[in-house]
């Protein structure tokens, strides 16, 4: 008779839910799907790919300068990733995304329209890889 671990079991469980099936086939523009009430896009789209490889799995780039109205792209290039402004790790900070779907398709893309306070620098992360290194902040500028 077989017997798992509580550790194999948890693993199994893990990769069930990271393996969900997708919403849509094709690339999605998330706009709508940034906090209610949020500003309308006016400025800057941010391409900020999201990618597994040989060296591991990373946001790139992981360090942007926003300014508010900008929109930060979340653009999936390999693997299965999302993207969670953690309420927890930016606190006291009103209106923050909330977290996306994972994307599992390359070029499928999650939008956030920037509408942190200005002068803040606001942590970000992916769920399932943030204990391997894969976070970023963006820090939101003033226009002039």
């Amino acid at each position: 008779m077989m017997t798992r671990t509580p550790w194999t079991l948890a693993l199994a469980v893990t990769l069930l839910a990271a393996c969900g099936g997708a919403k849509d086939a094709a690339p999605t523009d998330d706009a709508a799907a940034t906090t209610a009430g949020a500003p309308a896009a006016t400025g800057t789209v941010i391409t900020i790919e999201m990618h597994t490889d040989e060296t591991g799995n990373y946001f790139k780039p992981a360090e942007v300068e926003a300014h508010p109205g900008d929109v930060l792209r979340f653009t999936l290039v390999t693997g299965v990733h999302n993207v969670h402004f953690l309420a927890d790790s930016n606190a006291s900070v009103p209106n923050l995304p909330a977290p996306s779907d994972l994307l599992q398709l390359p070029g499928q893309t999650h939008d956030v329209v920037v509408n942190m306070p200005v002068g803040g620098r606001y942590y970000f992360q992916c769920d399932p890889h943030a204990l391997l290194g894969m976070v970023g902040h963006v820090k939101v500028e003033s226009e002039s």
